[in-house]
């Protein structure tokens, strides 16, 4: 039978478009499919008949309704995306047509527009992560340590990588299995049970094995702490040959030294911070930069360059593109199709909003907030806060719950309103029923007492 939502459906064109093609029927198509795997019956779709616009728009409203919007206070949630304020200016901007619909910039004489916002966004990323060149975006955060990973690997042609265990479980997992088929040996690093920073002793003993390509390194880390030593660690990594590749949230670096000043090789990051709120957890845009420019042949991705035309006016172009279906064929650094540009441009209307005033108090008032809020968890009977006594916070801490579990707490926080931190039990099981929680500018002096206030309560403290 016809169907309005499936194209050329009726049995008239249907038999126009089989006599054409020269087949005897539709499934002839599909004579690769085992059949098996093949559905001979009318698909259980819909609501059983087709519906109006109006019809799905109310059948929608019902099932969005459903949802439950924690503003009111925001949520604690932490685990790598946390909620920030986005300005009305950003979405404003990103939504006109030349940015929000526009696909990749290939002509340059037509996409002056779009090509000078990346360029502007690249030059922001790059003097925020101390580094001489940033490419145009990735996918996100995951994707651009994978990337570099496997830039690593190509420039120094060695098969051992270190990562810390103390890195977000899910960047791993993207890393892990973006090196399937390399031959690469990936090892992890522990970390100090005090400062929940990696173990630099630890670090030195696998790196004295030889032959390690890179070392992964986030900044602030999962559990929230910075890494206090980091250019002890970068020196360390260089003396044994290996590139030192640092993951650095781009909100704290107002008030964080850059990882590129440090001494990092390749510097890795996600703009989610950067004026592009939660999203449900995507889309994002992946920050991947290198401090030397002898590493930019390497770098995957593409580089929009500021040139003149033939008349001395200033222009833009992409100079760099490292596509497999693009000249470099074989010799492709990625085959990664497409970008975040969107998000990209999002993040740099983001920083020329804040300018370097605007980033270094947002900084502030995100490490103010997180130590109020440790000093106001950590008088609750059976909550240790921070869990890891010694570390220095941002953004981010860990906690645990010292008697139940976590997740009991967690659904009653959410009766009561309150959208509680990530359960890190299954990823850290040594670290009991403990979770991260996120404290950024939105959230109150008020927000945080009624945080600390509920799970005093529901503990059965004070």
């Amino acid at each position: 039978m016809p169907h309005q939502w499936i194209p050329n459906s009726s049995p008239f064109i249907k038999k126009l478009l089989i006599n054409a093609i020269g087949i005897k029927e539709v499934s002839d198509l599909f004579n690769d499919i085992p059949e098996d795997l093949i559905i001979n019956r009318e698909l259980n779709v819909g609501l059983g008949k087709p519906l109006s616009e109006f019809e799905v728009k109310r059948h929608f409203k019902q099932i969005i309704s459903k949802n439950k919007v924690f503003s009111e206070p925001p949520p604690f949630t932490g685990g790598g995306i946390c909620a920030h304020y986005v300005p009305s200016a950003v979405k404003s901007i990103i939504s006109r047509g030349e940015f929000y619909s526009a696909y990749t910039p290939y002509q340059p004489e037509i996409s002056q527009g779009i090509l000078q916002a990346l360029f502007e966004y690249q030059s922001l990323i790059s003097e925020l992560y101390g580094v001489d060149v940033v490419n145009a975006s990735m996918y996100n955060g995951s994707t651009a340590a994978a990337e570099a990973i496997r830039m690593a690997l190509r420039v120094n042609k060695r098969k051992r990588v270190l990562i810390p265990l103390n890195v977000n479980p899910e960047v791993y997992d993207v890393i892990n299995t973006w090196s399937l088929g390399m031959e690469v040996s990936i090892e992890r690093v522990g970390y100090d049970p005090q400062t929940g920073e990696v173990s630099i002793t630890d670090l030195e003993s696998k790196l004295k094995e030889g032959a390690v390509s890179s070392v992964y390194i986030e900044s602030p880390n999962y559990f929230g702490c910075i890494e206090v030593r980091l250019r002890e660690m970068i020196d360390l990594i260089h003396r044994y040959g290996a590139l030192a590749i640092v993951n650095a949230l781009p909100i704290s670096l107002g008030v964080l030294e850059s990882p590129g000043k440090l001494g990092a090789d390749i510097v890795v990051g996600d703009a989610q911070s950067l004026g592009l709120g939660m999203n449900f957890g995507g889309p994002s845009a992946g920050i991947l930069g290198v401090r030397d420019e002898k590493l930019v042949s390497q770098l995957p991705g593409r580089l929009i360059g500021a040139t003149s035309d033939k008349n001395g006016k200033l222009g833009y172009a992409m100079i760099l593109q490292t596509r497999e279906q693009h000249i470099r064929r074989e010799r492709a650094t990625s085959n990664i199709t497409t970008n975040s540009s969107l998000m990209a441009i999002a993040s740099a209307v983001y920083l020329s909003l804040l300018g370097a005033e605007g980033i270094k108090k947002i900084g502030e008032s995100i490490l103010l907030r997180t130590y109020y809020a440790i000093k106001k968890l950590s008088v609750i009977n059976d909550v240790k806060a921070p869990l890891f006594p010694e570390g220095k916070y941002f953004r981010e801490v860990a906690i645990a719950v010292e008697r139940g579990s976590y997740s009991d707490l967690h659904r009653k926080m959410l009766e009561r309103g309150l959208l509680g931190g990530k359960y890190i039990g299954r990823e850290f099981p040594e670290l009991g029923e403990a979770c991260i929680m996120c404290f950024t500018e939105l959230h109150s002096k008020s927000d945080i007492d009624l945080l600390a206030s509920h799970i005093a309560t529901l503990l059965g403290g004070h």
